[in-house]
Formats: C-alpha cells, sequence, structure tokens
C-alpha cells in the first residue's frame, strides 16, 4: 500500500482525505490552495475599489473673491463659485465642508474645509467663506499665498453639519453650550449666523479658546453673535499681562464655571482640539447631559 505524506499545509486538512484515495484528489487539492488565490483575488479586488472610488470625486474649477489676513496664521478665503449652482447649492447644513485641491500642486493633498459662512450666503452670493490655518508644507498654506483670480478646484459640500434638530425645540433645550479651538470656530460661524434660535434660549454660551488675542479670528462680530443671544466667552491659553478674561484652556475655563441647571435641558456644539473635545464631553456627560445631544460635524 503507497503512503501519502501529507505536507505541513496538507495535514492541517487531513479528515477531508477519504481512506480509499490512494493520492489527494485534484478537486481537493484545488480546494486547499483557495485561500491564498482567494486572499489575493480579494486584495486586488480591494485596491480597484479604492481607485475607482478615488477617480469618482468630481473636482470643480472655483476663482478665489479674496484672500486676506483674519489672525495670525489664519487667513479669511473666499471662493467664487457662481458659474457653478450645483456647487452652490450642496451647501444646506452649517457645518458641513468641503475637499479643495491647487491644479498646479500635484503633490500636495487635498485640504478639507469647513465652510464657514451660512448656507443662505452661499445661496445668495454664489460663494464660500472659509478661515483657513496655514500650516506649512500642507495645501492651505499654498491656498493662503494665493490672490483674488487664481483657480482653485473644489468638490460639492458634503458631511451632514450640525444636527440642530437634536436639541430643538428651544422651549425644551434651554441651554446650549459651544466649544471652539482655533480654526475651529469657523463652522461655528455658520452656525451662529444660520440662525438656531439663540434668542429664544436664555443661556447660550461660547467658549471660544485661542492662545492669545492676536491668533483670535472674528473679533469683529462678537457683537453681533452677542445681539443674537450668544453670549461670548473668550479663553487664551498664553495671554498678556493685560488680559483680565478666561486663562488657561477652553475645557479648563468651562469646568471652573459650569452652570448647568438642567442637564436633560442642555445641549452642546464642539469643533476643534481632540483633546478639547474628549474632555468637554466627559465633563457634560458627567454633568447629566445625554452624549445624544453633544454635536459635532465629523
Amino acid at each position: 500500500m503507497t503512503t501519502i505524506t501529507l505536507s505541513p499545509h496538507l495535514r492541517s486538512h487531513a479528515p477531508l482525505l477519504l481512506p480509499h484515495h490512494r493520492h489527494p484528489p485534484m478537486s481537493l487539492l484545488r480546494h486547499l490552495t483557495l485561500p491564498r488565490r482567494h486572499h489575493h483575488r480579494c486584495r486586488l479586488l480591494s485596491i480597484a475599489a479604492a481607485a475607482v472610488k478615488q477617480d469618482t470625486t468630481v473636482w470643480t474649477p472655483a476663482p478665489l473673491s479674496s484672500v486676506r489676513p483674519a489672525a495670525d496664521y489664519l487667513f479669511h478665503v473666499t471662493i467664487d463659485v457662481s458659474d457653478t449652482p450645483d456647487v452652490a447649492a450642496s451647501h444646506t447644513h452649517a457645518g458641513q465642508y468641503l475637499q479643495l485641491r491647487l491644479p498646479d500642486a500635484e503633490n500636495a493633498k487635498p485640504s478639507f474645509l469647513a465652510v464657514a459662512s451660512p448656507p443662505s450666503f452661499s445661496a445668495a452670493r454664489g460663494e464660500f467663506e472659509f478661515l483657513v490655518k496655514s500650516v506649512a508644507g500642507s495645501t492651505a498654506e499654498l491656498l493662503c499665498g494665493l490672490r483674488r483670480g487664481d483657480v482653485v478646484e473644489v468638490t460639492q459640500v458634503m458631511g451632514r453639519g450640525f444636527d440642530v434638530e437634536r436639541i430643538s425645540p428651544p422651549e425644551e433645550y434651554s441651554t446650549v453650550l459651544i466649544f471652539a479651538t482655533g480654526s475651529g470656530i469657523s463652522p461655528i460661524r455658520s452656525l451662529i449666523e444660520s440662525g438656531f434660535s439663540a434668542n429664544k434660549r436664555p443661556d447660550v454660551r461660547l467658549y471660544y479658546g485661542a492662545r492669545n488675542l492676536q491668533r483670535m479670528a472674528y473679533q469683529d462680530r462678537f457683537k453681533e453673535w452677542e445681539s443674537s443671544g450668544v453670549k461670548i466667552v473668550p479663553v487664551l491659553s498664553q495671554p498678556d499681562d493685560n488680559w483680565t478674561g478666561e486663562r488657561g484652556y477652553v475645557q479648563a475655563a468651562f469646568a471652573r464655571a459650569k452652570e448647568i441647571l438642567s442637564p436633560q435641558a442642555t445641549g452642546a456644539v464642539l469643533c476643534g482640539q481632540k483633546q478639547m473635545s474628549e474632555e468637554v464631553v466627559s465633563l457634560l456627560v458627567a454633568e447629566g447631559v445625554s452624549s445624544e445631544k453633544i454635536l459635532k460635524n465629523f
């Protein structure tokens, strides 16, 4: 009787061999070798699918209306999309964002930028406004160095934005706490200027953190925001000696104040540094605020 010596790979499948087979059947060998070929084929299909997905991104050329300083390392950037109504109409909720790339910068990765202007502005003017932080070596840095008339490429606006329906109606959610750091104030501006019935809520606070006043954008809008019902609480981590307001980080300033009268009637909106967001969420949940009422745009 012929003795069959199995390789280690085949030994693991030995129970599949029937006693009357002198040699492993070809069908069995095909079965045993399938996993490696199948895995390789699946990997190729995954790579191909990823490439197809990447290729489906639609880029639309759009000229810059303006690029001007907003604060240290921050720039106001306005893009004209009036010739592409479908792109302008894709902005429907505060907190949404788009991708932007530069046609002449092939090796630069596209930037994700949150739209700072409210959707009504996009509809009326055919423009998107952004607050862009100039980060060395990035597409954002190149963008901040461009001028009016230069052409960039953008996608349609995407993302769900801030789902303010989760903290509505205002009669049931009388307190809304908003937290932003650095350029994270960009989509918060869109939220405030879109309107979320702040003037019908007795307690709406914006904790806005920056290193110092020179790095804090939108100070010229604070009075307008406060007149709409939003109390501004600037928080500076490295202020000068003349600063008399809140010092340190946003989460620490909130931890000192809190003042949540009814957790069940409280909602929150966050945008900014990851550590800030995580610590603020922990503080809010510890105070009894439902995580379902804490809104983010990503």
